[in-house]
Parts: C-alpha cells; sequence; structure tokens
C-alpha cells in the first residue's frame, strides 16, 4: 500500500506561509512597542536591539500629558468624528443598498456606476474643489465639515459591500412578508437588517477605522488646535528640519492603535461571517 505524503506537505507549507505572513503583519508592531520602552540613547544607537536594555515608561507619560495632554484632547476629537462618520454611512448606506439590489432599472445601474466611477479618483484631485466647496458653505475648520467629507468619501464602498450583501438574500423572504402586510421599512428594519448584521458590522469598522486614521483631509480642512485629530498630532513629533523624536512617537502611535485592535478583538466573529457572506454573491 502506499501512502502519499503530499497532502501533509502541502498543509505544512500553508501553516509555514501563514505563519510568515502573521509575523511580517505583527514584526513591525512589535518592533513599535520596543521602540516605545527604549530610552532616548537606546534609540539612536548604530546597532539597535530587539529587547530594550533598560525599560521605560517615560516616553508613554510625555505621549499622554505634555502640550496640556494634547494627545488626550486629539484622541477625543478623532474618536468623535470616527463614531459619527461609521454611524451616518451606515444609515444612509443601508436603505441606498437596498434600493439598489432590489430595484431594475435605468437609475440603479446609474447608481452602481458612479459608486465604481468614484473610487477611480486620486484625493489629491479632488481636494481643491472640495475645500472651495466646504468654504462657501461655511464647514472649514469644523468637525462637521470633516465629518460630511468622510461619509461622502467611504459611502460609496460601503454602498457597494452592502450592496453585495442584500444581493445574496433570497427575495423570497421579502415577498412572504409582503404578503403577510409588512412595508418596506418594516421589511428593512425587521427582516434585512437582521440578516445583514454581520456585513453591517464589518461596514460600520471599516468607516470607523478609514475616519480614526485619516490624515490628508484632517490636514486641509483643519487649522486650529482644538479641532486637531490624532493622525495630525502624530504628525507633529517630527520636528525641525525633520528630526523626529522616536519614543514619544512610537508609544503614541501605538496607543493609536488600541482602539482598531480592540475592536477587531471585541467583533472578530461577527467581522470573518461577514466577510464570507458578502463574497457569496455579487
Amino acid at each position: 500500500m502506499i501512502v502519499t505524503t503530499r497532502p501533509k506537505r502541502t498543509k505544512s507549507f500553508q501553516y509555514a506561509a501563514l505563519f510568515a505572513y502573521v509575523i511580517f503583519l505583527g514584526f513591525p508592531l512589535l518592533w513599535l512597542l520596543s521602540m516605545s520602552l527604549k530610552g532616548p540613547r537606546e534609540l539612536v544607537q548604530l546597532y539597535p536591539s530587539f529587547i530594550p536594555e533598560h525599560f521605560t515608561l517615560e516616553n508613554y507619560r510625555l505621549a499622554l500629558t505634555e502640550e496640556d495632554h494634547q494627545f488626550i484632547r486629539t484622541a477625543i476629537n478623532s474618536l468623535k468624528i470616527a463614531v459619527v462618520t461609521a454611524l451616518l454611512t451606515t444609515i444612509i448606506g443601508l436603505p441606498a443598498a437596498y434600493v439598489l439590489a432590489r430595484r431594475r432599472g435605468v437609475i440603479a445601474r446609474i447608481g452602481i456606476g458612479w459608486i465604481l466611477i468614484s473610487q477611480m479618483f486620486p484625493l489629491i484631485l479632488i481636494i481643491i474643489p472640495l475645500f472651495l466647496l466646504l468654504r462657501d458653505l461655511k464647514l472649514t475648520n469644523s468637525h462637521i465639515g470633516l465629518i460630511v467629507v468622510y461619509v461622502v468619501w467611504s459611502l460609496p464602498f460601503i454602498l457597494f459591500m452592502l450592496y453585495t450583501y442584500v444581493r445574496g438574500i433570497p427575495p423570497e423572504l421579502e415577498e412572504a412578508a409582503t404578503v403577510d402586510g409588512a412595508t418596506r421599512f418594516q421589511i428593512l428594519t425587521g427582516i434585512i437588517a437582521p440578516l445583514l448584521m454581520p456585513g453591517i458590522v464589518v461596514t460600520t469598522l471599516f468607516a470607523f477605522i478609514t475616519a480614526w486614521n485619516e490624515f490628508f483631509f484632517a490636514l486641509v480642512i483643519l487649522n486650529s488646535p482644538d479641532l486637531t485629530t490624532l493622525p495630525l498630532r502624530l504628525a507633529q513629533y517630527v520636528g525641525i528640519e525633520g528630526v523626529v523624536r522616536f519614543g514619544p512617537l512610537a508609544a503614541a502611535a501605538l496607543l493609536a492603535t488600541l482602539p482598531s485592535l480592540l475592536l477587531f478583538t471585541i467583533i472578530q466573529r461577527w467581522l470573518t461571517s461577514g466577510l464570507l457572506s458578502g463574497a457569496v454573491k455579487g
């Protein structure tokens, strides 16, 4: 009897590739943690070591307390903007995606075409007319204007994701509810939304992380220190002539990743099922 070892070798290769990929993704975060625990002298030595010779939390103290606790204030600003952006994008995107998925006509085709075309324009191409429009509307240097920009920028991709999720739900469920006397709003909130919950979680998380990490729009629209967001605060650790304060920057950057990591940990089950359900039917 001949026993082949090819399946075992294939599985071993897959595990090895997965392990290498995890190391590739996790090593920068571990190195960032190592830098945040080093003193100024260790950070600039010619041959850096991965494990700090002398552990210190001074970088975290500086990141959190210097300049009147500006890190905490900017983190609160980013959190407020990201939460409102995620909620508004989902609230607007869900009914719009439902209409696009269930309607067959010229408007629906135009909507899908707009979704695809809007993703082709780079940021630098639209920033000047966008700024002029916000200036005319008196929305520059305000969180409201930045939230409007983030919602408009994230909405096409959110719409397309939710559109694919709705297409995966059998229309027969809605037809049965219609026979029982349910309205469109009742169908959307009572049937579609619960079935789409994994996809809604995924798209909401995407909108949150996009707004939380965004730098370019915030740099152009905001100019008041009290309205500064966290990415703008991290950029301030690069001083005159490109001199970087590596210790506080590493500590602040690591703290800035915690909300995203926490959200991923909490909704990991929803995230996995949502991504898989979106790939079933497009």
